[in-house]
């Protein structure tokens, strides 16, 4: 079963685009996600619905980050995306007339549920500005290392 990836790779996307002080345009973040550009602004117009991104036209044109990324939550994207699917997997039948299967189907609901109700708590919990912050880290650690490497070859 293909997993649907569309939100790790607007995060991604849009963390680039942090990075930036310019307008991206679509073919540079359909490249980016290795995607045709139509599938980028099918994608980034739910994200300008909601106030996220902005969209420039003509030369020097792109998406740009409408707000601050601290403002901004996986969950909020995640939404913008039309909410996909959470989970793969689910029920063999949504309304059997097997008993036992209705057992089966009642527990897995209420597991499905609370992970749900879990996932989507942990999503509104962080920040695009908390993944840049961690990029940064981690940029600022991989320089760190490679600055020791230098050191340690001289």
């Amino acid at each position: 079963m293909k997993r649907d990836s569309r939100l790790s790779g607007v995060l991604h996307v849009l963390l680039h685009m942090a990075e930036r002080r310019e307008p991206v345009t679509s073919e540079a973040l359909a490249r980016a996600m290795d995607t045709n550009p139509v599938v980028i602004r099918r994608i980034m117009s739910g994200l300008r619905d909601q106030g996220y991104v902005r969209s420039e036209k003509g030369h020097g044109g792109g998406w740009t980050l409408a707000r601050d990324l601290a403002t901004i939550s996986l969950r909020d994207v995640y939404q913008a995306l039309g909410q996909p699917s959470l989970f793969a997997i689910g029920n063999r039948t949504e309304a059997p007339g097997c008993l036992v299967e209705q057992a089966v189907n009642a527990a897995l609901d209420r597991a499905f549920d609370e992970a749900e109700a879990l996932l989507l708590s942990r999503l509104t919990a962080v920040t695009l500005a908390m993944l840049s912050a961690d990029f940064q880290k981690r940029l600022g650690d991989r320089r760190n290392r490679h600055r020791l490497e230098i050191a340690h070859a001289s």
